[in-house]
């Protein structure tokens, strides 16, 4: 059996069942193992004061009550300040271009695997583990492999596609071998009181989930109202601030058409909405930015991929085209209704992730 015990692991926790059960797990297999909670920034709200999801005060009384049990240190790290300038703004702004983003993604580029895992290093820790539902893998040849977890419906892999060689070499997902239910199972065998602990799905850092109500406190600019039209130019109406909608919507426009009308493009400098039919909405081509490839070494011709570019999307058969200045071209077999601007572009092999970029907006000749 492997001496794990001069090799040391800081767990991200969260109170959750997924990072407690990651901790027992590395426990269990005797690493030297130190708990870690960051303390993130959250708005005020009436109730309560501020506290983000990922770390309410009961949520930290689990992670150190669990921490306690397993019989590990438990720290906090204050990480507010760097979380409000880098995530919020982030996503605040990106809603101010017009696109839709994905924070999770930019927080696992920003925070967790940056951030997080530079104070895990600080620490002498050889690794940093998540409750993340992904496998880390070196092959022969001393490169790291990221793929998709054994649990099909929990799969985080997507989220995070933006990490690199350097941070998977220091990262380890205890969980991303098991299905929820075994780690649920798992959770219970170590006697953790997060073993039937629900899931928290909603946006960390805003206190009532209303994210519209969030961008007019924080960005009153991006719900201004402005025009719908057809691509023709045509005026159909008026919409009530971009950021009310996004690509393929059909509901909620207050449009009266012989046509189901949903929206194709989003126009932020024109603060104009864009719809046309079931047809005009299709696309069968993008391009993404900030392009990062998981093994480190860009491809040097196009290839065949399978191609995800939602996080509850299925992955699509694509060519995948590598361009200069870290971005791709990617064309599908056929026409995706749902390509949005701001959302990651994913590219697989199988289980295992390539690389990833964020969808660009199309050009005025793609529409």
């Amino acid at each position: 059996m492997t001496d794990n015990s001069n090799t040391r692991v800081v767990v991200a926790m969260s109170g959750g069942v997924d990072s407690s059960v990651a901790a027992a797990l590395l426990v269990e297999q005797e690493y030297d193992v130190v708990g870690m909670m960051m303390r993130l920034w959250s708005e005020e709200t009436v109730a309560g004061g501020a506290h983000n999801r990922c770390c309410t005060p009961d949520q930290m009384a689990d992670a150190r009550r669990i921490a306690a049990q397993l019989g590990i240190p438990f720290y906090v790290l204050d990480t507010k300040e760097v979380f409000r300038n880098t995530i919020v703004e982030f996503f605040v702004d990106q809603h101010r271009q017009g696109v839709t983003p994905n924070p999770c993604m930019e927080c696992n580029r920003q925070i967790r695997f940056r951030y997080l895992l530079e104070n895990a290093l600080a620490l002498d820790a050889q690794y940093l583990a998540t409750g993340h539902y992904a496998r880390v893998a070196k092959t022969d040849d001393g490169r790291f492999t990221l793929s998709k977890s054994a649990d099909a419906h929990k799969d985080q892999s997507y989220v995070l596609s933006v990490l690199g060689q350097e941070q998977l070499s220091h990262a380890l997902f205890p969980v991303g071998g098991y299905t929820k239910p075994e780690v649920r199972q798992i959770a219970a065998r170590f006697g953790l009181p997060t073993a039937s602990k629900q899931d928290s799905q909603d946006l960390c850092f805003i206190g009532d989930n209303n994210y519209r109500r969030f961008l007019n406190d924080h960005a009153p600019e991006v719900m201004v109202s402005g025009p719908i039209v057809r691509k023709s130019g045509e005026v159909v109406g008026e919409h009530a601030g971009l950021v009310n909608y996004t690509i393929g919507q059909r509901k909620g426009l207050g449009l009266s058409s012989h046509d189901p009308l949903y929206v194709i493009g989003i126009n932020p400098s024109q603060n104009t909405l864009v719809v046309g039919t079931a047809d005009e909405l299709g696309r069968s081509s993008l391009t993404a930015k900030r392009v990062n490839w998981v093994s480190g070494i860009t491809p040097t011709e196009p290839f065949r991929a399978e191609v995800k570019i939602r996080y509850k999307a299925t992955p699509v058969p694509a060519l995948v085209e590598p361009l200069p200045d870290s971005r791709m071209a990617i064309t599908f077999d056929g026409a995706l209704r749902d390509i949005t601007p701001g959302q990651g572009a994913v590219v697989y092999n199988g289980d295992e992730v390539l690389g990833g970029g964020v969808i660009e907006r199309p050009s005025a000749a793609e529409g």
